[in-house]
Protein backbone atom coordinates (compact mmCIF):
# COMPACT_ATOMS: atom_id res chain seq x y z
CA UNK A 1 0.00 0.00 0.00
CA UNK A 2 1.16 3.55 -0.72
CA UNK A 3 1.93 4.89 2.76
CA UNK A 4 1.93 8.50 1.51
CA UNK A 5 -1.63 8.34 0.22
CA UNK A 6 -2.72 6.45 3.37
CA UNK A 7 -1.32 9.23 5.53
CA UNK A 8 -3.05 11.83 3.38
CA UNK A 9 -6.44 10.09 3.73
CA UNK A 10 -6.07 9.72 7.51
CA UNK A 11 -4.99 13.35 7.84
CA UNK A 12 -8.07 14.55 5.92
CA UNK A 13 -10.36 12.38 8.06
CA UNK A 14 -8.79 13.49 11.35
CA UNK A 15 -8.88 17.19 10.49
CA UNK A 16 -12.19 17.48 8.63
CA UNK A 17 -14.18 14.38 9.56
CA UNK A 18 -14.52 13.49 5.86
CA UNK A 19 -13.91 9.85 5.05
CA UNK A 20 -13.33 8.60 1.52
CA UNK A 21 -12.02 5.60 -0.37
CA UNK A 22 -9.06 5.82 -2.77
CA UNK A 23 -8.46 3.97 -6.03
CA UNK A 24 -5.75 4.00 -8.66
CA UNK A 25 -6.08 6.12 -11.80
CA UNK A 26 -7.50 3.05 -13.58
CA UNK A 27 -10.04 2.26 -10.84
CA UNK A 28 -8.32 -0.44 -8.72
CA UNK A 29 -8.85 -0.31 -4.94
CA UNK A 30 -6.05 1.14 -2.77
CA UNK A 31 -7.47 2.16 0.62
CA UNK A 32 -10.89 2.42 2.25
CA UNK A 33 -13.94 0.27 2.93
CA UNK A 34 -15.42 -0.45 -0.51
CA UNK A 35 -12.90 -2.75 -2.21
CA UNK A 36 -14.73 -3.02 -5.51
CA UNK A 37 -13.32 -1.30 -8.59
CA UNK A 38 -14.79 2.03 -9.73
CA UNK A 39 -15.31 3.78 -13.05
CA UNK A 40 -12.27 5.62 -14.36
CA UNK A 41 -13.36 7.18 -17.66
CA UNK A 42 -14.47 10.55 -16.36
CA UNK A 43 -13.05 14.01 -15.68
CA UNK A 44 -13.52 16.17 -12.61
CA UNK A 45 -16.37 15.06 -10.33
CA UNK A 46 -18.77 12.26 -11.30
CA UNK A 47 -22.01 11.22 -9.57
CA UNK A 48 -22.18 7.41 -9.63
CA UNK A 49 -25.93 7.02 -9.13
CA UNK A 50 -25.75 3.24 -9.44
CA UNK A 51 -23.62 2.95 -6.29
CA UNK A 52 -24.67 6.25 -4.71
CA UNK A 53 -21.13 7.60 -4.51
CA UNK A 54 -19.42 10.75 -5.71
CA UNK A 55 -16.23 10.00 -7.62
CA UNK A 56 -13.47 12.52 -8.24
CA UNK A 57 -9.94 12.56 -9.61
CA UNK A 58 -7.14 14.24 -7.71
CA UNK A 59 -3.35 14.40 -7.82
CA UNK A 60 -1.17 13.84 -4.79
CA UNK A 61 2.65 13.92 -4.99
CA UNK A 62 2.61 13.70 -8.80
CA UNK A 63 0.27 10.69 -8.96
CA UNK A 64 -3.35 10.63 -10.10
CA UNK A 65 -5.93 8.90 -7.91
CA UNK A 66 -9.70 8.43 -7.85
CA UNK A 67 -11.52 9.29 -4.63
CA UNK A 68 -15.01 8.09 -3.66
CA UNK A 69 -17.33 9.70 -1.08
CA UNK A 70 -20.65 8.23 0.03
CA UNK A 71 -23.69 10.03 -1.42
CA UNK A 72 -24.36 12.02 -4.56
CA UNK A 73 -25.74 15.22 -3.05
CA UNK A 74 -24.32 18.74 -3.14
CA UNK A 75 -22.46 18.19 0.15
CA UNK A 76 -20.61 15.18 -1.30
CA UNK A 77 -19.68 17.22 -4.36
CA UNK A 78 -18.35 20.06 -2.19
CA UNK A 79 -16.33 17.62 -0.11
CA UNK A 80 -14.82 16.23 -3.31
CA UNK A 81 -13.70 19.70 -4.40
CA UNK A 82 -12.32 20.39 -0.92
CA UNK A 83 -10.23 17.20 -0.91
CA UNK A 84 -8.89 18.01 -4.37
CA UNK A 85 -7.90 21.47 -3.22
CA UNK A 86 -6.14 20.09 -0.15
CA UNK A 87 -4.30 17.52 -2.27
CA UNK A 88 -3.25 20.21 -4.72
CA UNK A 89 -1.99 22.46 -1.95
CA UNK A 90 0.21 19.63 -0.67
CA UNK A 91 2.57 20.05 -3.65
CA UNK A 92 1.50 22.96 -5.84
CA UNK A 93 2.28 26.64 -5.51
CA UNK A 94 -0.73 28.86 -4.88
CA UNK A 95 0.12 31.13 -7.80
CA UNK A 96 1.86 29.80 -10.88
CA UNK A 97 3.43 31.90 -13.58
CA UNK A 98 2.57 30.98 -17.14
CA UNK A 99 5.95 29.29 -17.51
CA UNK A 100 5.49 27.30 -14.28
CA UNK A 101 1.93 26.37 -15.20
CA UNK A 102 2.70 24.99 -18.65
CA UNK A 103 5.77 23.13 -17.41
CA UNK A 104 3.67 21.45 -14.71
CA UNK A 105 1.08 20.51 -17.35
CA UNK A 106 3.68 19.15 -19.79
CA UNK A 107 5.31 17.02 -17.10
CA UNK A 108 1.96 15.71 -15.86
CA UNK A 109 2.24 17.44 -12.49
CA UNK A 110 -0.80 19.75 -12.77
CA UNK A 111 -4.06 18.50 -11.32
CA UNK A 112 -7.39 18.81 -13.09
CA UNK A 113 -8.27 21.61 -10.69
CA UNK A 114 -5.04 23.52 -11.30
CA UNK A 115 -5.75 23.38 -15.02
CA UNK A 116 -9.32 24.53 -14.48
CA UNK A 117 -8.12 27.33 -12.18
CA UNK A 118 -5.80 28.80 -14.82
CA UNK A 119 -7.91 28.05 -17.90
CA UNK A 120 -9.21 31.57 -18.41
CA UNK A 121 -5.92 33.21 -17.49
CA UNK A 122 -3.46 31.25 -19.62
CA UNK A 123 -5.17 29.37 -22.43
CA UNK A 124 -8.28 28.75 -24.49
CA UNK A 125 -10.14 25.45 -24.63
CA UNK A 126 -9.67 23.25 -27.66
CA UNK A 127 -7.31 20.85 -29.36
CA UNK A 128 -3.63 21.26 -28.57
CA UNK A 129 -0.30 19.49 -29.08
CA UNK A 130 3.22 19.64 -27.70
CA UNK A 131 6.19 20.35 -29.98
CA UNK A 132 9.84 20.01 -28.94
CA UNK A 133 12.48 22.14 -30.63
CA UNK A 134 16.09 21.01 -30.31
CA UNK A 135 19.06 23.32 -30.81
CA UNK A 136 22.71 22.52 -30.15
CA UNK A 137 24.55 25.82 -30.42
CA UNK A 138 23.39 27.70 -27.31
CA UNK A 139 21.03 29.92 -29.28
CA UNK A 140 17.91 28.94 -27.32
CA UNK A 141 16.96 32.57 -26.69
CA UNK A 142 17.27 33.51 -30.39
CA UNK A 143 15.35 30.42 -31.49
CA UNK A 144 12.66 31.07 -28.86
CA UNK A 145 12.25 34.66 -30.09
CA UNK A 146 11.74 33.45 -33.66
CA UNK A 147 9.17 30.84 -32.61
CA UNK A 148 7.30 33.40 -30.50
CA UNK A 149 7.11 35.74 -33.48
CA UNK A 150 5.33 33.02 -35.49
CA UNK A 151 2.91 31.71 -32.88
CA UNK A 152 -0.74 31.90 -33.84
CA UNK A 153 -3.34 33.27 -31.46
CA UNK A 154 -2.80 34.42 -27.90
CA UNK A 155 -2.51 31.02 -26.21
CA UNK A 156 0.48 29.41 -27.97
CA UNK A 157 3.37 29.33 -25.52
CA UNK A 158 7.12 28.63 -25.67
CA UNK A 159 9.25 27.62 -22.68
CA UNK A 160 12.73 26.19 -22.12
CA UNK A 161 12.70 22.61 -20.86
CA UNK A 162 16.45 22.17 -20.50
CA UNK A 163 19.61 23.37 -22.22
CA UNK A 164 19.13 23.07 -25.96
CA UNK A 165 15.48 22.02 -25.75
CA UNK A 166 12.38 24.21 -26.05
CA UNK A 167 8.74 23.21 -25.80
CA UNK A 168 6.01 24.87 -27.86
CA UNK A 169 2.44 24.43 -26.67
CA UNK A 170 0.50 24.72 -29.92
CA UNK A 171 -3.25 25.34 -29.87
CA UNK A 172 -5.00 24.17 -33.01
CA UNK A 173 -7.74 26.42 -34.32
CA UNK A 174 -8.47 25.28 -37.87
CA UNK A 175 -10.32 28.47 -38.73
CA UNK A 176 -7.45 30.78 -37.78
CA UNK A 177 -4.43 29.15 -39.37
CA UNK A 178 -2.90 29.34 -42.80
CA UNK A 179 -1.26 25.92 -42.47
CA UNK A 180 -2.78 22.63 -43.56
CA UNK A 181 -1.24 20.70 -40.70
CA UNK A 182 1.04 20.96 -37.67
CA UNK A 183 3.80 19.37 -39.77
CA UNK A 184 3.54 22.09 -42.40
CA UNK A 185 3.69 24.73 -39.66
CA UNK A 186 6.76 23.00 -38.20
CA UNK A 187 8.46 22.92 -41.61
CA UNK A 188 7.85 26.66 -41.88
CA UNK A 189 9.33 27.19 -38.39
CA UNK A 190 12.43 25.17 -39.27
CA UNK A 191 13.09 27.29 -42.35
CA UNK A 192 12.36 30.56 -40.53
CA UNK A 193 14.67 29.69 -37.64
CA UNK A 194 17.48 28.86 -40.07
CA UNK A 195 17.00 32.06 -42.09
CA UNK A 196 16.90 34.33 -39.02
CA UNK A 197 19.47 32.67 -36.74
CA UNK A 198 21.53 30.34 -38.96
CA UNK A 199 20.55 27.52 -36.59
CA UNK A 200 19.63 24.06 -37.87
CA UNK A 201 17.01 22.65 -35.52
CA UNK A 202 15.16 19.42 -34.93
CA UNK A 203 11.41 19.72 -34.38
CA UNK A 204 9.48 16.82 -32.81
CA UNK A 205 5.68 16.75 -32.80
CA UNK A 206 3.47 14.95 -30.30
CA UNK A 207 -0.06 13.83 -31.09
CA UNK A 208 -3.04 16.17 -31.02
CA UNK A 209 -5.13 15.90 -27.84
CA UNK A 210 -8.57 17.22 -27.01
CA UNK A 211 -7.58 19.59 -24.22
CA UNK A 212 -4.77 20.91 -22.02
CA UNK A 213 -5.71 18.27 -19.43
CA UNK A 214 -4.27 15.64 -21.81
CA UNK A 215 -1.26 17.68 -22.95
CA UNK A 216 1.26 15.62 -20.97
CA UNK A 217 0.56 12.59 -23.20
CA UNK A 218 1.37 14.66 -26.30
CA UNK A 219 4.56 15.88 -24.60
CA UNK A 220 5.60 12.29 -23.85
CA UNK A 221 5.12 11.44 -27.53
CA UNK A 222 7.19 14.43 -28.65
CA UNK A 223 9.89 13.41 -26.15
CA UNK A 224 9.86 9.87 -27.54
CA UNK A 225 10.21 11.19 -31.11
CA UNK A 226 13.18 13.29 -29.97
CA UNK A 227 14.87 10.31 -28.29
CA UNK A 228 14.36 7.99 -31.25
CA UNK A 229 15.51 10.66 -33.69
CA UNK A 230 18.78 10.90 -31.79
CA UNK A 231 19.13 7.13 -31.76
CA UNK A 232 18.47 6.95 -35.49
CA UNK A 233 20.70 9.96 -36.26
CA UNK A 234 17.75 12.06 -37.49
CA UNK A 235 18.70 15.06 -35.36
CA UNK A 236 17.46 17.79 -37.68
CA UNK A 237 14.30 18.37 -39.66
CA UNK A 238 10.69 17.77 -38.65
CA UNK A 239 9.66 14.45 -37.10
CA UNK A 240 6.42 13.33 -35.45
CA UNK A 241 5.59 10.57 -32.99
CA UNK A 242 3.47 8.86 -35.65
CA UNK A 243 6.51 8.65 -37.90
CA UNK A 244 8.24 6.50 -35.28
CA UNK A 245 5.30 4.31 -34.35
CA UNK A 246 6.87 1.40 -36.24
CA UNK A 247 10.04 1.94 -34.18
CA UNK A 248 7.95 1.81 -30.99
CA UNK A 249 6.38 -1.46 -32.11
CA UNK A 250 9.76 -3.02 -32.91
CA UNK A 251 11.33 -1.65 -29.73
CA UNK A 252 8.69 -3.48 -27.69
CA UNK A 253 9.78 -6.84 -29.13
CA UNK A 254 12.45 -8.89 -27.29
CA UNK A 255 15.93 -8.57 -28.76
CA UNK A 256 16.17 -12.27 -29.63
CA UNK A 257 13.09 -11.92 -31.85
CA UNK A 258 14.59 -8.94 -33.66
CA UNK A 259 17.76 -10.95 -34.21
CA UNK A 260 15.70 -13.75 -35.74
CA UNK A 261 14.14 -11.30 -38.19
CA UNK A 262 17.59 -10.05 -39.20
CA UNK A 263 18.74 -13.61 -39.89
CA UNK A 264 15.80 -14.04 -42.24
CA UNK A 265 16.25 -10.69 -43.99
CA UNK A 266 20.02 -10.31 -44.32
CA UNK A 267 22.25 -12.39 -46.54
CA UNK A 268 26.05 -11.81 -46.49
CA UNK A 269 26.01 -9.36 -49.42
CA UNK A 270 23.16 -7.43 -47.81
CA UNK A 271 25.12 -7.11 -44.56
CA UNK A 272 27.92 -5.41 -46.48
CA UNK A 273 25.48 -2.83 -47.82
CA UNK A 274 24.06 -2.06 -44.37
CA UNK A 275 27.60 -1.73 -43.01
CA UNK A 276 28.40 0.86 -45.70
CA UNK A 277 27.48 4.27 -44.21
CA UNK A 278 27.53 5.98 -47.61
CA UNK A 279 25.09 3.48 -49.13
CA UNK A 280 22.77 3.55 -46.11
CA UNK A 281 22.80 7.35 -46.08
CA UNK A 282 21.97 7.41 -49.79
CA UNK A 283 19.02 5.11 -49.20
CA UNK A 284 17.82 7.09 -46.17
CA UNK A 285 17.90 10.40 -48.03
CA UNK A 286 16.04 8.72 -50.91
CA UNK A 287 13.33 7.54 -48.50
CA UNK A 288 13.14 10.94 -46.81
CA UNK A 289 12.73 12.52 -50.26
CA UNK A 290 9.59 10.46 -50.96
CA UNK A 291 11.50 8.16 -53.38
CA UNK A 292 12.17 11.12 -55.66
CA UNK A 293 15.41 10.61 -57.63
CA UNK A 294 15.84 14.25 -58.65
CA UNK A 295 15.32 15.57 -55.12
CA UNK A 296 17.67 12.99 -53.64
CA UNK A 297 20.39 13.74 -56.18
CA UNK A 298 20.07 17.44 -55.39
CA UNK A 299 20.36 16.89 -51.63
CA UNK A 300 23.36 14.58 -51.98
CA UNK A 301 25.03 16.64 -54.72
CA UNK A 302 25.07 13.55 -56.94
CA UNK A 303 24.52 13.03 -60.65
CA UNK A 304 21.30 11.12 -61.32
CA UNK A 305 23.29 8.32 -62.94
CA UNK A 306 25.47 7.96 -59.83
CA UNK A 307 22.39 7.82 -57.63
CA UNK A 308 20.71 5.22 -59.84
CA UNK A 309 23.92 3.17 -59.78
CA UNK A 310 23.82 3.12 -55.99
CA UNK A 311 20.13 2.19 -55.92
CA UNK A 312 20.82 -0.65 -58.36
CA UNK A 313 23.72 -1.83 -56.18
CA UNK A 314 21.45 -1.87 -53.14
CA UNK A 315 18.84 -3.89 -55.01
CA UNK A 316 21.41 -6.42 -56.25
CA UNK A 317 22.84 -6.99 -52.77
CA UNK A 318 19.64 -6.94 -50.71
CA UNK A 319 16.96 -7.99 -53.19
CA UNK A 320 15.09 -4.79 -52.29
CA UNK A 321 14.18 -2.30 -54.99
CA UNK A 322 13.65 0.71 -52.75
CA UNK A 323 12.12 2.62 -55.64
CA UNK A 324 8.99 0.63 -54.67
CA UNK A 325 7.20 1.65 -51.49
CA UNK A 326 6.88 -1.93 -50.14
CA UNK A 327 10.61 -2.62 -50.48
CA UNK A 328 11.41 0.85 -49.13
CA UNK A 329 9.43 0.03 -45.97
CA UNK A 330 11.29 -3.26 -45.55
CA UNK A 331 14.63 -1.48 -45.99
CA UNK A 332 13.68 1.07 -43.34
CA UNK A 333 12.62 -1.70 -40.94
CA UNK A 334 15.99 -3.42 -41.36
CA UNK A 335 17.91 -0.21 -40.57
CA UNK A 336 15.76 0.27 -37.48
CA UNK A 337 16.24 -3.30 -36.24
CA UNK A 338 20.00 -3.08 -36.77
CA UNK A 339 20.14 -0.02 -34.50
CA UNK A 340 17.87 -1.59 -31.88
CA UNK A 341 19.94 -4.77 -31.53
CA UNK A 342 23.28 -2.98 -31.13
Amino acid sequence: MDTDIQSFVLNIRDNTGIGFDVYSETGEFIIGEDKGAVKSGFEGVFADAERSRTLFKFRYKNKTYIGAIAGINSASKNYAYLICELAEQSFAKSNLSKDEFFKSVLFGEASYYTIKKYSKKYFKNGEVCAILISTKSGKEKDVSDVVKSYTEGGSDFVCEIEDGLLALVKFLDGENTEYRSVSEYAEFLTQSIYEETGETTGIFIGGTVASVADLSSSFLQATYAHRISDAMDYRSGVHSFKEFLIVKMLEDLPKFKLTEYLEMLLEPAAREIFADKEMVNTAEVFLESSLNVSETARKLYLHRNTLNYRLDKIEKATGLNIRKISDAITFRMITIILKLVR
